[in-house]
């Protein structure tokens, strides 16, 4: 590390409460575009050094875990536990920084990158010191490549990383997010998802001990090296400590991407983006593999513990706001056909059986006949049995449909719709991606 251009940093816990507060990813400052590395160090100095020093390795890694902090891209995994996996593993380890960002109504981690691409690249270099990894990839969404290209540039010509980082661009499918899918992604092109084992951790990319975690968690990582575990838990709740990026979209005064701490009522995650725009009829939270859930869920805690008395999550962190007038079912309808062509192809629940229950799902939309007991069935019959996750994560969805939407649904098997305008609340691609 060039400590002349980019200084060393703190130890954990040194910086105190001082450097608290939100937001702590998304930096206020004037002027648009991505923060340079001059900016970025100028607001939260450069990587404590002693990260790279083997002997030093467990304590950081014991902050990580004292910090509490869980995997942002929806899986809430705890971090502290994959980097002792990786680190532990057979061979040189690799990591992986995910921001592909498949889920097609999410932001964030576009975001995140086109704003604070250093703070996720401290992240990345971080964890590859924490592992011994002497590689860190990270796979961006195609709209924020050009800006992570040229701050790897800006590091390189400052000789700030002592690893070799190289970008890349993710699939652009919704399944390429998921962890087996991109580690396929980079070393096959196909992003094909597996269930495991062996775990990634063990056995990854080329062979190797990989890490791949969300590019939000790694600039959490680089900012608990700086300022320490209790820092970090000064926001969030003692369960689930920490702030989040949340994507809100619908019927809301300003769409975009907002940092709250966790557990703070849905309603006042909506207020930050300057409340309804107009009455509501449901929320989908946790994105197209989460969870409808009624206007009630909104007095609910932003967290898992939260929102699991909604049968919800907040998963990769998204709210999106159905307005009144719009048709849930149809929605629904929209996700669920998108879904099923997003099918990796490997077997038959998920291949055949997300297109008969989008199919399904088009027909009650429309107000054709309707067998509740058929689709129901179906679900049954997919739900667990597909090769990858998938395929759960739209039952999920589609379960929470029938069940917020239960009136509805009684409505448009008698041959009518509920909705007053047509579908296309929520973003839908008119085709599925390569």
């Amino acid at each position: 590390m060039n400590t002349a251009e980019c200084r060393p940093g703190l130890v954990p816990g040194e910086a105190g409460q001082s450097a608290g507060g939100l937001p702590r990813l998304l930096a206020e400052r004037r002027g648009g575009g991505p923060a340079t590395l001059a900016g970025h160090l100028a607001r939260h100095g450069g990587l404590p050094t002693a990260a790279w020093e083997r002997r030093r390795r467990e304590q950081f890694i014991a902050e990580v875990g004292r910090a509490g902090l869980t995997g942002r891209g929806g899986a809430a995994f705890p971090t502290a536990r994959k980097l002792a996996a990786v680190a532990a593993g057979p061979g040189r380890p690799v990591v992986i920084a995910n921001g592909t960002e498949g889920e097609p109504a999410s932001a964030k981690d576009k975001v995140l990158l086109a704003r604070e691409p250093h703070l996720v690249l401290d992240g990345a270099v971080l964890a590859a010191g924490l592992t011994g990894a002497r590689q860190a990839l990270v796979v961006a969404h195609g709209a924020v490549r050009e800006i992570v290209d040229e701050a790897v540039a800006e590091r390189r010509r400052a000789r700030c990383d002592p690893v070799q980082v190289q970008v890349l661009t993710g699939a652009g499918r919704f399944v390429a997010g998921e962890a087996t899918a991109l580690v396929n992604w980079v070393e096959h092109g196909i992003p094909v998802p597996t269930r495991v084992p062996p775990r990634i951790s063990e056995h990854g990319l080329g062979g190797r001990p990989t890490l791949v975690q969300n590019v939000e968690t790694l600039a959490h990582l680089a900012l608990i090296a700086r300022h320490g575990a209790a820092w970090f838990r000064s926001a969030g709740t003692p369960e689930e400590p920490g702030s989040m990026l949340v994507t809100v979209l619908g019927a809301v005064q300003r769409p975009g991407v907002y940092e709250t701490g966790i557990g703070v009522p849905v309603s006042s995650v909506l207020a930050r983006a300057g409340g309804p725009a107009a009455p509501l009829t449901a929320l989908l939270i946790g994105g197209y593999s989460g969870s409808w859930v009624d206007q009630a869920a909104m007095a609910l805690p932003f967290s898992a513990a939260g929102l699991h008395r909604a049968g919800a999550s907040p998963g990769a962190g998204l709210i999106a706001a159905l307005p009144a007038g719009a048709c849930g079912l149809a929605e629904t309808a929209r996700i669920a056909r998108y879904l099923a062509t997003e099918s990796a192809g490997q077997c038959g629940p998920c291949l055949f059986g997300l297109d008969s229950i989008a199919a399904e799902l088009g027909a009650l939309a429309a107000g054709h006949p309707f067998d509740p007991g058929r689709l129901r069935r179906w679900l049954g019959q997919v739900d667990g049995r597909g090769a990858c996750h998938h395929p759960d994560g739209a039952v999920r969805m589609i379960r929470s449909a029938l069940r917020v939407f239960a009136a509805e649904t009684a409505r448009h098997a008698r041959g009518w719709c509920c909705g007053t305008r047509p579908a296309g609340v929520l973003p839908v691609p008119s085709r599925a991606g390569p």
